[in-house]
């Protein structure tokens, strides 16, 4: 069966779960259940063959955690797990038209910034596993349970690398409609589809039930087949056992009301089973794939924004070298605090996209464009447009860049396009293409058209969406060039008529050597708006720019009835005015104060200012006076959703750089300790899932609390013996697996038995506030935020 021409018409039936059929079938408490397709095959090929006799058209192999990492502990390698599930699932399907899919999951690492696992590390990983399933003979990669959009590109990247075979993928979304890092429905499709994926969807995490809006957002976002998985149901722990709480008449129900509204891929996750999959073998049989009206947006995003350029967006231009002395400097040195703190000014005075070039002959143009794309996307959740005219430095802030970003740019030339456009293919990008050859810059407006053409027609060639082709008509400046001004403008009007591109410019180019450059710039802006220009490139900490576009958003019918409009001016006395001493003054001291550098996120700042500090302040003033108050507001953010994940462990992070300089000088001073207390954190006997335990101690250590982390899978004793020893006030039990939570219940049992008096805190995904007080925990912490209120609670 061709599956890519198969779902042009018809619906594609997956099978359903594999991990909780084999826990009723005696899978042993963290056993890994991959290492089953060599110690205990028929088991694995029973579920297979029960799969394939119920409808499936699709059977994943038995290697979602056939990872290297995940497999050091144990005697196999890769090849062994990957090669033995491919055969199991070959064996299944012989004699029959099922397909086989090669199930690639999460690595179990989060990747940098937020951990520690480098992008290309988890490329290398991902290649490893698809290799082996390639040489096996599979038929479709399968990308699942995926809750970040950098781990699923680095799976992507590396099945593209590898293969030609078609890739399927899927994230788990939590109640409020984002993954567990904060990625939107949006982004994960608008990414995803510009990756060139052939599938994209939702499985695990939540029941069909509750997926009804993210399925929604999806089918509303993506031209993509839409492929959903749900769970059979929440989740509830009865009598010590996980409970799943619909049956597969329920199941299907909502799952046939998906299907009505354009999905076209189905199957189960958790807590399905064969019935399940032949409940929706019939809706397969009752309908064909509905065809959904083609989307056409023009969007750019990062993982928790996304930019529908449908009005006139800013591009913030500020990152630039370009005639700016101190952003030469700072790139010199190595100051990776500036350009941040241009990104952070950039955003709060309007931006909605920055542009970041850091072309400076004296530096590794590369390695800083990585390093800023890496910094800025920590901090800020603004889509970036990548700056070069360089190959190498394009393609590395193409890698690094998590989301689909705009590329700035290419030019008519036919050698620029077939270096650089292969690229933005291959990454996921939009583009923009510079109306100039190697002639440069044509006067008029008819031949910058020509030009455009060309960029446009090969950018089609190379698979590359219209909406995707931004085109600069190039503004050349009014000093020198003034007749060609209104040719400008013209080849905007020109360019949206015939091909209905979006269309960019960088507007302040325009007043270069006349006096009073800002009435200038505006005037352009302005007539540049009225021409059709969509993207200006400018400044958006200038009043006056900004006014322009906040009139015309008005004036074009963008901003209906004039509400934004209203809304900021609408008490507001315009004055353009010099800012006096003091109030420069005040400016200066906000920005230094190092309450705002860890807010940002600013690491050599905090450096900086905390070693300033420590010339007139004690230590712990320090810490009680600047560093908890600062975590404390960064904590309350991300509780109300205004952040996420990376910038909670990044502002973690900067504090961290504060503490250890106190701490060093502590040290140098009699060796005082500011800890507030030591608390434990294990993950429980059997659960080798880790990366909800290693954030909690990132943010609790950056708190004063000195961590004493036993790692994944501790046995029972060692934390009890380490409780008593230490003399601990809290312990901290993490557990992922439903299977998994019984350990932690014995867990406390034990240190209660044992005369351990102080608290325990769990936390995990399969837990709840009701199982945590059942099983005898003090607290139930439903992330790492509230476990600093837990030990607040506790020490203090």
């Amino acid at each position: 069966m061709d599956v890519l021409k198969y779902i042009e018409e018809n619906i594609l039936v997956f099978d359903g779960a594999m991990g909780t059929i084999l826990q009723k079938k005696g899978l042993k408490l963290g056993e890994n259940p991959e290492i089953l397709n060599i110690e205990n095959r028929e088991i694995i090929l029973d579920i297979h063959k029960e799969y394939i006799k119920s409808g499936a058209n699709v059977i994943t192999t038995n290697t979602f955690g056939s990872n290297e990492l995940k497999l050091k502990r144990t005697n196999y390698s890769v090849e062994d797990i990957i090669y033995a599930g491919v055969d199991i699932a070959k064996e299944a399907a012989k004699g029959t038209d099922t397909l086989i899919a090669l199930d690639i999951g999460p690595i179990g690492e989060l990747l940098a910034p937020m951990g520690t696992l480098k992008f290309e590390r988890a490329v290398e990983i991902f290649k490893r596993e698809i290799e082996a399933g390639v040489k096996s003979g599979v038929d479709l990669i399968l990308i699942e349970t995926m809750t970040d959009l950098y781990e699923v590109k680095a799976a992507i990247i590396a099945a593209k690398e590898t293969c030609n075979l078609p890739i399927l993928c899927t994230m788990t979304f939590e109640e409020d409609g984002r993954t567990f890092t904060g990625c939107l429905p949006e982004s994960m499709c608008i990414t995803l589809e510009a990756l060139g994926v052939n599938a994209v969807g939702i499985n695990c995490s939540l029941g069909p039930k509750e997926l009804k809006d993210i399925v929604e957002r999806v089918i509303n976002t993506t031209n993509l087949p839409v492929m959903i998985q749900p769970n059979a149901g929440l989740p509830k722990i009865i009598d010590e056992q996980t409970v799943f709480t619909i049956d597969e008449k329920e199941f299907s129900r909502y799952v046939e009301e998906y299907v009505k509204l354009g999905v076209s891929i189905i199957g189960g996750c958790c807590g399905t089973n064969p019935k399940f999959i032949k409940e929706l073998d019939f809706i397969r049989e009752k309908y064909k794939r509905v065809k959904r009206d083609y989307i056409k947006q023009y969007a750019i995003c990062s993982p928790s924004k996304v930019v529908f350029i449908d009005e006139p967006k800013i591009i913030g231009e500020r990152i630039n070298p370009t005639g700016k002395k101190k952003f030469k400097e700072a790139l010199i040195k190595g100051d990776i605090d500036y350009i941040l703190n241009q990104g952070l000014e950039q955003v709060e005075g309007g931006a909605d996209i920055l542009d970041v070039n850091v072309g400076l002959p004296e530096i590794n143009e590369k390695e800083v464009m990585k390093k800023a794309i890496e910094e800025l996307q920590c901090i800020i959740d603004l889509p970036l447009q990548i700056d070069s005219n360089k190959k190498d430095v394009i393609e590395a802030g193409l890698r690094t860049y998590n989301g689909k970003p705009i590329v700035n740019s290419v030019n008519g030339d036919i050698e620029c396009l077939e270096e650089i456009l292969p690229l933005v293919k291959k990454y996921g990008g939009a583009v923009v293409g510079l109306t100039l050859d190697k002639e440069g810059i044509k006067n008029k407006a008819e031949e910058r058209l020509e030009i455009a053409d060309r960029i446009i027609k090969k950018a089609l060639e190379f698979g590359i969406k219209i909406e995707d082709i931004y085109i600069d008509c190039l503004c050349l400046t009014a000093s020198a060039q003034q007749e060609e001004v209104m040719e400008t403008l013209k080849g905007i009007k020109l360019v949206k008529e015939k091909y209905g591109v979006k269309t960019l410019l960088g507007v302040s180019n325009i007043s270069f050597g006349l006096p009073n450059r800002q009435l200038i710039n505006e005037t352009f802006l302005a007539l540049a708006l009225g021409a059709g220009l969509d993207l200006p490139i400018m400044n958006p900490n200038s009043q006056g720019m900004m006014d322009v576009m906040n009139s015309f958003k008005v004036l074009n019918n963008n901003d209906k009835k004039a509400k934004n409009y209203i809304e900021k001016y609408g008490n507001l006395k315009i004055e353009r005015k010099i800012s006096s001493g003091n109030e420069i003054k005040k400016k200066i001291e906000e920005e230094i104060s190092l309450e705002n550098a860890i807010l940002k996120g600013l690491k050599r700042k905090t450096k900086i200012i905390t070693e300033e500090l420590l010339k007139e302040k004690t230590e712990l003033d320090i810490v009680n006076e600047y560093l908890i108050p600062s975590l404390d507001k960064v904590g309350e953010k991300f509780e109300k959703g205004i952040i996420f994940l990376p910038q909670l462990i990044q502002a973690a992070e900067t504090v961290k750089i504060s503490f250890d300089i106190i701490k060093d000088r502590l040290s140098v001073n009699n060796n005082k300790n500011i800890s507030k207390g030591k608390i434990i954190l294990a993950t429980v006997k059997g659960d080798i899932h880790d990366i909800g335990k290693n954030i909690v101690k990132v943010i609790l250590e950056n708190y004063g609390y000195e961590i004493l982390d036993l790692g994944k899978d501790v046995p029972i004793e060692v934390i009890v013996e380490k409780a008593l020893n230490e003399k601990v006030k809290l312990v901290g039990l993490s557990a992922l697996m439903t299977t998994t939570v019984k350990s932690m219940e014995d867990t406390i049992i034990a240190l209660k038995e044992n005369g351990y008096k102080g608290s325990i805190m769990v936390g995990g995904a399969v837990l709840t506030k009701d199982y945590a007080e059942k099983i005898g925990a003090t607290y139930y912490a439903k992330d790492a935020k509230e476990s600093v209120n837990i030990a607040k609670k506790v020490f203090e």
